[in-house]
């Protein structure tokens, strides 16, 4: 289990406030690269893009749907520290997918680089993020990690890519069921059926139905398996399914998604926080053929029954009730106005 900042020496702390700078500068990246660049990819090839509904940002959402080559999908992980070696078996990163020459040149269609040089996965480097945005079509994982061969302290590296996650669903439910104190020793020792129930519970915990695709999947079973370790980590997943981009980190549960803006909203949200139209569309929103688009956040939190009892004592599930509830709504500021702040717009559970 991660370790509370608190709880950090000075160099440790050190080590998470420099991880959280530059958390937010890839969320930010990769949220214009899910939601943005996918928008336009859809208005370019005259495709209609289907905006989530109310519904399905709502906890214990179904919504199944065939994918679009259309949206960019991905799954990322940054982790603080280096991942255990034990967890190879789950998350598999070995020398046939680390990011080197030899690996890359596997890749016929990386024509962004076509000279690879070893600086380009370092994230202190200017064109890391591009690099990034290159490899993000390659299938499976991309795993940002401490680079271990390097004698400078706190650099982040792009490790490995084409990393996949192996970890059975029933493991990672029962690990989670054994944490929260609905279970002791194993998932099926209060029979099939509850078992099952836990592993439905698991997906719900994570923010998504139990009827998911691979990737979404792969991702909140790669968060769960993180939760073993003492360093913090931060799971992005692109989803076309859902058309959002979800975030699993120590701050529980984020989904981002696009929301359409006519110009009577517009001059709404613009008049509440003192600014004119054209000030707001320019520092909030991206234009479309007769409306205006926006990124917005919803942030959930996990309720009394997806927290471990404060007793420590064994309890009874009850499927009922909800292991997810929505906390916040956020718009955000567009990466050209770094001045400026997320915004409350309170959208899911509105009746209009």
């Amino acid at each position: 289990m991660w370790t509370y900042r608190e709880r950090l020496n000075y160099f440790e702390k050190t080590r998470r406030s420099l991880y959280e700078i530059l958390r937010d500068a890839l969320e930010m990246r990769l949220m214009k690269i899910s939601l943005i660049d996918s928008f336009y990819n859809y208005l370019k090839h005259g495709v209609e893009y289907r905006f989530p509904e109310k519904r399905e940002l709502k906890p214990k959402s179904k919504r199944m749907e065939r994918e679009s080559e259309l949206f960019n999908t991905f799954l990322v992980i940054f982790c603080e520290g280096v991942i255990s070696p034990e967890l190879k078996n789950y998350i598999r990163f070995f020398p046939d997918n680390k990011l080197v020459k030899k690996n890359v040149d596997y890749l016929s269609d990386l024509t962004l680089y076509k000279n690879f040089n070893q600086n380009l996965r370092y994230f202190d480097k200017p064109r890391f993020l591009e690099f990034v945005d290159s490899l993000l079509n390659v299938d499976y994982a991309l795993l940002i990690q401490q680079d271990p061969t390097v004698k400078k302290k706190n650099r982040y590296a792009l490790t490995h890519f084409h990393v996949k996650i192996d970890w059975p669903i029933s493991n990672a439910a029962e690990d989670l069921a054994i944490w929260l104190r609905y279970l002791q020793h194993n998932l099926y020792e209060k029979g099939d059926k509850h078992g099952h129930n836990l592993q439905n519970k698991l997906f719900e915990y994570y923010g998504s139905h139990h009827s998911v695709g691979g990737r979404r999947t792969a991702g909140l079973i790669a968060a769960q398996l993180l939760r073993k370790m003492d360093f913090i980590s931060t799971i992005f997943i692109s989803s076309s399914e859902a058309r959002s981009m979800i975030k699993y980190s120590e701050r529980n549960v984020s989904k981002f998604f696009l929301i359409k803006l006519d110009d009577s909203q517009i001059i709404a949200l613009a008049q509440r926080e003192g600014m004119d139209s054209a000030t707001f569309k320019t520092a909030y929103l991206y234009p479309a053929v007769d409306y205006y688009v926006g990124i917005s956040e919803a942030v959930y939190t996990h309720t009394p029954h997806s927290t471990p009892p404060e007793s420590g004592k064994l309890r009874r599930l009850d499927s009922a009730y909800n292991w997810l509830k929505l906390r916040d709504e956020f718009l955000h500021p567009k990466s050209s106005s770094p001045a400026l702040r997320p915004i409350n717009y309170n959208w899911v559970y509105t009746t209009e």
